[in-house]
């Protein structure tokens, strides 16, 4: 199997498996349809697009920041009476930062690798109002198996919140220890003796606005033992907006400018 890897880390985040009427929640750790909703949308596919391939990819996530829990109240009004919409309360996850991955066929996988290099729609973490503050590729498509890749792969975690667990650790008169404990959510499918430690309706059968349909899918939580070495992200490259730009040549179309004769001073006399 192929494996494809994501940072998914931004200011805040949103991952609701479940919403009712002006309540809307989120789960602690991204959810399986946020993240295939972000690769569709990278791909350019439409909300009514089939979703089959990547409703059928392996998926995991492992918690590199937990963040913290944010309370939001929002006011809207209906776009054709102007009416007033109830209150709405929406909840987010600040400062965290996930490392989430996807496992299937290669071809498949490579094709969503380039889609992230260049999507079609840009993608955001679980609501259009959470962009990520990072690239969202960690690197190129890996051949193992998707829970490997996520206990292997480097700690995410900003410097920041290193350096706040390294510290709590010092004041406490211990050293830092080398390696971080972190919680791994992979899927746990049906089978024979085996019960998954979490239920979600998080399974994406269709985005369709007018009948949005999700299937349960049963999560296995275990734990994973990262190195805490400092360095080991990958390098990203200087962010240049304006190398994209074309340079703009001026035309001989443009209206010339015509001299003014300049107006003498007025002397008073009294």
């Amino acid at each position: 199997m192929t494996v494809l890897l994501l940072r998914l880390a931004g200011p805040l985040q949103s991952w609701g498996s479940a919403a009712r009427f002006t309540r809307r929640t989120t789960e602690n750790a991204p959810t399986k349809s946020g993240v295939i909703g972000l690769l569709a949308a990278a791909q350019g596919r439409r909300r009514d697009a089939d979703l089959t391939d990547l409703a059928a990819l392996e998926f995991g996530v492992r918690i590199d920041q937990p963040g913290s829990r944010l309370r939001d109240f929002q006011t809207a009004r209906h776009s054709d009476t102007l009416k007033a919409m109830p209150l709405s309360e929406r909840f987010y996850l600040a400062d965290a930062v996930f490392v989430a991955g996807v496992s299937g066929e290669a071809g498949l996988v490579q094709r969503l690798y380039e889609a992230l290099l260049e999507p079609v729609f840009l993608p955001y973490l679980g609501r259009r109002s959470c962009p990520p503050s990072q690239p969202v590729t960690i690197t190129e498509p890996l051949d193992g198996e998707l829970e490997q890749a996520l206990r292997e792969a480097p700690w995410e975690a900003s410097g920041w919140y290193r350096t706040r667990r390294d510290t709590s650790f010092r004041r406490q008169g211990q050293s830092p220890p080398a390696e971080v404990r972190l919680d791994l959510l992979l899927d746990s499918p049906p089978g024979p003796g085996r019960l998954p430690d979490i239920t979600l309706r998080d399974l994406p059968v269709s985005f369709d606005p007018r009948h949005r349909r999700y299937g349960l899918r049963g999560v296995r939580t275990t734990e994973a033992s990262v190195p805490t070495t400092v360095g080991t992200r990958t390098a990203q490259p200087p962010h240049e907006p304006t190398a994209l730009l074309t340079p703009v040549t001026p035309t001989t179309s443009a209206m010339p400018v015509t001299p003014t004769t300049p107006v003498p001073p007025v002397t008073r006399t009294d």
